[in-house]
């Protein structure tokens, strides 16, 4: 029986199919026998796409560096069942406790198994994914000594069903946008989904759907080897989409009948243990076959490695942060326009950091990247989620990516896949301007009012709000050099740098920005504001018109996640507070610090929370802060009161 590797312009021949039909049975055997033991999982169309699988890591992924992301993660049963059959993870492992509390073999595809380039679950989400891993590819490393000099490609599955999602018509014409002709995409087209078949749900043409978009297109048998095999090796100047039509539950009887009758009962359905044993009867593999399989596995020795999550904030030694710019005194400026310089910085000195936006350069100000090192800079065009996600795939791949667009965009529209590069542990800089009333005239729609709160459930991802345009700088440098994913959010509006008591730059001098630094901005005596961002200016203008200024303490703070020991000595020593924030206080600054004083049990008194709790119009951010009460004659008022 023949496993060897052909070459990508040979075909498998009948030795290696049989090889393949042996190798499928055995998958199927392991599949059939994990859904037995969790009786909780999705067979249908791990079935239907094994062959794929089977063809693609057999004589291919075992002898190569190329990436997969199966997108439709919960086929994960069929993934095990082909990396056990490699030798990557123990098979006795997966089949018992597959879906079992404490195993790292979850219901969906996780990066805990060696050979998961990136986790998957909400559909749509995995082909962004690895569409941001074929760019880098593309990008930085041209070619590879495989399949004549030709480029590395990455590979990806993603069901039928699956591109009814709005976020797979992004990424295919992100995909074709790049020309990234190393990149193949199988469709496991196998008509069926959930409520039943794609003509009685939402009807699509899968094969004109990436026609449309201009990708080379395949149709092929998704059960014959030969195919297969001829679609992965394919060459093009174009993205390929490989249209394989499939039977859910292929292979097992009294599964298979049923999705060639287009009966959906096995997308999500395990077979009882009595049917379960029926099914595996039927699976019979010879000790010779087995034989050869244990042989395939000693030639190959396929070791993927396992993934080794870095701890969040750990500092990458190989990112050179810069030297900080100095925003002078008498400068008036934008903390949008900070962050352009700081980047562009970073980008020169740094070929892994890489600059993207959503149409919008010229507002999140990536424009300077785009304009001086085009190779760095990525046009998504207007479309968020596949930004985000991409993002997410190509920070797995070495690279810094920061995604820049508004924040009512990137935290609402796009917040599941950044909570999906959050799972993963990704390390994206998603930085978002415009954000609070400070956008002023476009209105509610744009005024991002809970965008940090809604990061505030996401364990793996770091939420900023820079105060003037120094600790905007600052705070930029730190995010490119530390692990993690980072939300920062920043104004329109354009700020006075902060000076301190003496009238020097605040953030200036020796001054290094750390995750949740809070900074004492001027000292008081009786009670402590709590502000942050550009809120800072209105706290201090209050403090400057009242009467008794040496009884306010200010304190900016920079993250509503954490907070370090100034701002609790300040609450301590004043024993009273206030918070102001451009954002809804009840997810947001005042809220945090809330619980705050009520985890470690500080004695003091909560003041006032100014924030915004409604939607504003359209004006001029002196109008709307004024109207929302969080500016400085607002923050007096309450001065007065204590």
């Amino acid at each position: 029986m023949d496993f060897t590797i052909p070459s990508a312009t040979e075909n498998l021949g009948k030795s290696r199919e049989k090889f393949l039909h042996i190798f499928s049975t055995s998958c199927r055997r392991s599949i059939v026998e994990m859904l037995k033991n969790s009786q909780s999982g999705h067979p249908g169309g791990s079935l239907s796409a094994l062959d794929i699988l089977a063809t693609l890591y057999a004589f291919r992924l075992t002898k190569t560096d190329e990436k997969i992301v199966i997108s439709n993660g919960h086929i994960s049963p069929a993934v095990y069942s082909v990396l056990a059959e490699c030798g990557a993870i123990d098979k006795e492992d997966v089949i018992k406790n597959f879906r079992k509390f404490g195993s790292k073999f979850e219901g969906h595809v996780s990066r805990h198994i060696p050979g998961i380039h990136y986790g998957t679950g909400p559909l749509g989400v995995g082909i962004s994914a690895a569409a941001g891993m074929a760019l880098v590819e593309k990008r930085t490393n041209p070619l590879a000594p495989l399949s004549g000099g030709k480029r590395r490609r990455v590979f990806c599955l993603v069901g039928d069903g699956e591109m009814q999602e709005g976020q797979v018509h992004e990424a295919a014409l992100f995909a074709a946008q790049q020309k990234l002709d190393n990149f193949t995409v199988f469709v496991d087209y196998n008509n069926l989904q959930i409520s039943g078949t794609l003509d009685e749900v939402c009807a699509i043409d899968v094969a004109e759907f990436f026609r449309g978009k201009n990708w080379d297109v395949l149709e092929i048998d998704g059960h014959n080897y030969e195919e297969i095999w001829r679609a992965i090796n394919h060459q093009s100047d174009r993205p390929v989409a490989v249209i394989a039509k499939t039977i859910m539950g292929k292979g097992v009887p009294g599964m298979e009948e049923d999705g060639k009758n287009l009966n959906s009962k096995w997308h999500g359905k395990a077979p009882t243990p009595e049917m379960a044993d029926e099914m595996l009867a039927k699976l019979i593999l010879t000790a010779e076959e087995k034989e050869n399989l244990a042989k395939f596995r000693e030639d190959r020795k396929f070791a993927p490695q396992m993934t080794e999550f870095r701890e969040f904030g750990e500092k990458m030694s190989e990112i050179d942060a810069g030297t900080n710019i100095l925003y002078k005194k008498d400068e008036l400026t934008d903390c949008r326009g900070a962050y352009g310089k700081a980047l562009l910085d970073l980008a020169q000195k740094n070929s892994r950091v890489f600059a993207s936006t959503a149409d919008l350069g010229g507002s999140v100000m990536t424009k300077f990247v785009a304009k001086e090192l085009p190779e760095q800079f990525v046009e998504f065009g207007i479309a968020e989620q596949n930004m985000v996600s991409a993002a997410g795939g190509m920070s797995l791949m070495g690279k810094v990516p920061f995604a820049s667009t508004f924040g009512a965009f990137i935290s609402s529209r796009a917040k599941d896949q950044a909570r999906v590069n959050d799972i993963n542990e990704c390390n994206t800089k998603l930085v978002a301007t415009h954000c609070g009333l400070s956008v002023g005239e476009d209105g509610p729609t744009h005024q991002a009012i809970d965008d940090a709160g809604s990061f505030l459930g996401m364990f793996n991802t770091g939420v900023i709000e820079p105060a003037d345009p120094n600790h905007c700088d600052r705070i930029i440098r730190y995010i490119a050099s530390h692990w993690g994913n980072f939300y920062v959010r920043m104004g329109r509006a354009k700020l006075p740098v902060l000076t301190d008591e003496n009238g020097n730059e605040f953030f200036a001098g020796n001054y290094e920005y750390t995750y949740g630094r809070c900074d004492l901005l001027r000292s008081g005596t009786e009670i402590t504001i709590v502000a942050s961002g550009p809120c800072v200016h209105e706290a201090l203008k209050a403090r400057e018109n009242f009467a008794h200024p040496e009884k306010v303490e200010i304190v900016i703070v920079s993250s509503i996640k954490k907070f370090d020991q100034t701002l609790r000595n300040s609450l301590r020593k004043t024993g009273q507070f206030m918070t102001i924030e451009d954002h809804n206080p009840y997810s947001g600054l005042a809220a945090a610090v809330s619980k705050l004083v009520l985890d470690e049990q500080i004695p003091a008194k909560k003041i006032a929370e100014l924030g915004v709790t409604a939607y504003e119009l359209s004006g001029k951010p002196t109008e709307l802060y004024h109207h929302a009460k969080i500016d400085s004659k607002a923050v007096l008022e309450v001065l007065r009161k204590i």
